[in-house]
């Protein structure tokens, strides 16, 4: 216990000795190091850190909206209570400029957008929390499937994009069986949604009874 103490006294000289912007760096590397060592390694929310927020993209499919009046106090809480949730992503892809990652968020678009707000981005430097979700298990579908289940129990989503996100997962080799569960919807949802598509591809491997036989 001693040295560990002695190693945290070390570390507590040496961080004060830095700049913000190397702090933030530093206290990030510090904290993805012990994450691998954690027995919470597997769940995301063990590690949270603080990355520029110009390196933090949104995604094109998310179906999720709110309303102006929650998302009004949604900005309020971030104002007067603070980031209680960080916002999910995953590493997109490399930087035009520099080896930097970019960021591409999976849950929190809202708390990324407010965090442009002058008062926010002022107190987080630019800055915005977020938490890692393992890119390894996590391909183009899986992302979709994380954002709707993220969201699903919270706000609205709209009907049309979600109807194109099973679309989408369907071309990406998904069955029926496989959306449903992964969504959290039950067939006759995900059939639903198939139709609003109007794409004959998506019923293509579906025994229809005579009654769709048109005569």
């Amino acid at each position: 216990m001693d040295n560990i103490i002695t190693a945290l006294s070390f570390l507590e000289k040496k961080i004060t000795e830095l700049d913000d912007a190397e702090k933030i760096e530093t206290l990030n590397n510090i904290k993805l190091y012990l994450h691998k060592f954690s027995p919470f390694k597997t769940e995301p929310v063990d590690c949270v850190i603080w990355v520029k927020r110009n390196q933090v993209v949104t995604n094109n499919y998310n179906p999720n909206v709110m309303s102006p009046t929650e998302k009004k106090l949604l900005e309020i809480s971030l104002i007067k209570d603070g980031y209680t949730q960080p916002v999910v992503v995953l590493p997109t892809s490399l930087c035009k400029h520099g080896n930097q990652l970019n960021w591409q968020v999976v849950d929190g678009y809202h708390r990324y957008l407010l965090s442009k707000k002058n008062i926010l981005k002022k107190r987080l430097y630019g800055y915005l929390p977020v938490t890692l979700l393992n890119n390894k298990t996590h391909g183009v579908a899986e992302q979709m499937a994380a954002t709707i289940r993220h969201n699903r129990a919270r706000g609205q989503h709209q009907v049309s994009a979600m109807s194109d996100i099973v679309r989408d997962l369907f071309r990406l080799g998904w069955n029926d069986d496989k959306i449903s569960k992964e969504l959290g919807m039950s067939q006759d949802e995900v059939l639903r949604l198939k139709q609003i598509s109007g794409l004959s591809e998506l019923f293509s491997n579906r025994d229809f009874s005579d009654a769709w036989t048109i005569k």
